[in-house]
């Protein structure tokens, strides 16, 4: 198949939002191109049309491509439940958990099976493929057994472009120390070099430039702005290093609780868009301040996060700010954690069948934990009973193994879905929101009500409507030219089509 792989010399180099920009790149040009990861490792997902589950990065690429995300984009979803076990994704539905060391040793081959079959479905009806690899592609004590780097190009049969983010400092070592740790046979296969997240003056890099490409032999095909506040989704919870060092001084603060195991982050990404928004993470009870509203966005491991939160004193401080009339609004895992009781009925959070947690008891409500996993996508409107309006559509997507029942019939449920089903929590005149739809505050009249509620709570002006929605095809816009700025497009294509000319059958 056509195409080519992003590798990276190690972990959030920015390979996802090169392959996205990349995506945009080539559709602009008329290409059928699709986005390709075997393997990735994220709580940040993405539910396909279908109702099925891949990484949010890769859902977010097709998105670039202008095309429909699918399961085959990226078969392998790998959700860490602790430090030791991950839930493993397999074409869009829940296969397993596995330790590390179980996953290596059981699942290699089941692997290769799905990636190869992955790779013949996009070849039907896709041109051109834009692989993405994870972490560095030289892990020696991973790497005979590996499900996403070389082994992945070389079922393929593509060229590789070799990554580096040269903002953390070291890209000399580590672009050369990769090379290095190659097989002849890998490094072969490498066919150009992108130095990522450079700040300053290109023309004083020219002689670096240089020195890699005598030094490698490999020619140097972009040196990549450091883009801030890009506004594209991020991947994982490396996204909330991000987020903490954002400054912003806008007069309602929001405490974001910073869970170990935190999913979906990207939940709370259109707040960024709002001036008089500012988001601060909370890790514990002395980083408490003075919010005027908390979030406790998703989690994948509910009860284990639950149980550090009253470790780190944060329950006694959420439960107070609620009783004194604050707004706290609780996402898929922060809505079971508001609730009375979560049961772990079949171990599927915690691995321990039966083992009950209490809640910080703000929804009088109980949450099972099951076998089998919801992924939907959801549309509807404004529950009628709230006395919103009901006009108003919402739409979002779940993903949760728990079921809550809501206990408390002076509430009413938050939205009504299709088939009339009722969904999540209202309660203290919308103070207590507890909902399974992810996406919530990418509604724009959703966040533009609550944030307007804050608003009028704490003396601020009432502020009409961002349209976040609207914004999402400029910014890969956006993104696709100022990378195509810095990057050789043309020498990029002569590779790729010289590369398929010599290894064809001829």
């Amino acid at each position: 198949m056509k195409g080519f792989m992003i590798q990276g010399t190690g972990s959030d180099v920015g390979k996802s939002l090169i392959v996205t920009a990349l995506c945009r790149i080539l559709v602009n040009d008329g290409v059928k191109v699709a986005p390709y990861k075997s393997q990735n490792m994220s709580n940040n997902s993405y539910v396909t049309k279908d109702g099925s589950e891949i990484g949010r990065a890769q859902g977010i690429q097709a998105e670039a491509a202008k095309t429909e995300a699918s399961v085959w984009m990226n078969p392998i979803l790998l959700k860490p439940q602790s430090d030791r076990n991950s839930e493993v994704v397999l074409l869009g539905k829940v296969h397993k958990t596995l330790s590390g060391k179980g996953y290596r040793e059981t699942f290699y081959e089941r692997g290769l099976e799905v990636i190869q079959e992955s790779l013949q479905e996009l070849s039907k009806k896709y041109d051109f493929l834009i692989m993405e690899g994870a972490g560095s592609p030289v892990e020696m004590n991973l790497k005979d057994r590996e499900l996403v780097n070389m082994k992945v190009a070389e079922m393929a049969d593509v060229p590789v472009f070799l990554a580096a983010d040269i903002d953390r400092g070291g890209v000399f070592a580590s672009i050369i120390g990769t090379l290095e740790l190659f097989t002849e046979e890998e490094r072969k296969r490498v066919k150009g070099i992108l130095i990522n997240k450079f700040r300053g003056d290109f023309h004083l890099f020219q002689d670096g430039i240089t020195f890699l490409e005598e030094r490698t032999g490999i020619p140097v095909l972009g040196v990549l702005p450091y883009i801030s506040n890009h506004m594209i989704d991020r991947e994982d919870s490396l996204s909330i290093h991000e987020f903490r060092s954002l400054k912003k001084t806008g007069e309602l603060e929001i405490a974001v609780i910073q869970l170990p195991y935190a999913s979906n982050i990207s939940d709370i990404e259109p707040f960024l868009h709002e001036e008089d928004v500012t988001l601060r993470f909370v890790r514990d009870a002395s980083e408490w301040g003075k919010p005027d509203a908390v979030i406790i966005p998703g989690t994948k491991s509910t009860i284990r996060d639950l149980q550090y939160l009253r470790q780190a004193g944060l329950v006694e401080r959420i439960v107070s700010f609620a009783r004194e009339g604050g707004f706290v609004t609780g996402i898929c895992g922060g809505y079971q954690i508001l609730g009375k009781t979560l049961v772990d009925v079949e171990g599927t959070d915690t691995g321990s069948a039966g083992l009950e947690e209490d809640g910080l008891g703000l929804i009088d409500a109980v949450t099972h934990f099951q076998k089998e996993k919801k992924t939907i996508r959801a549309f509807g409107t404004y529950h009628h009973q709230i006395g919103l309006c009901e006009e108003e559509n919402i739409e979002g997507y779940e993903i949760h193994l728990g079921d809550t029942v809501i206990s408390d019939s002076a509430s009413s449920p938050l939205f009504i879905f299709e088939n009339k089903r009722e969904e999540g929590y209202y309660g203290d005149s919308g103070r207590i929101i507890g909902t399974y739809l992810h996406h919530l505050f990418h509604n724009d009249g959703w966040r533009n009500l609550w944030l307007n509620r804050i608003r009028d709570h704490i003396g601020l002006p009432q502020k009409a409507r961002v349209d976040v929605g609207a914004l999402k095809e400029v910014r890969y816009e956006r993104l696709a030219e100022e990378m195509e700025k810095y990057l050789d497009i043309d020498r990029i294509k002569k590779i790729i089509n010289d590369w398929e000319y010599e290894h064809e059958d001829h």
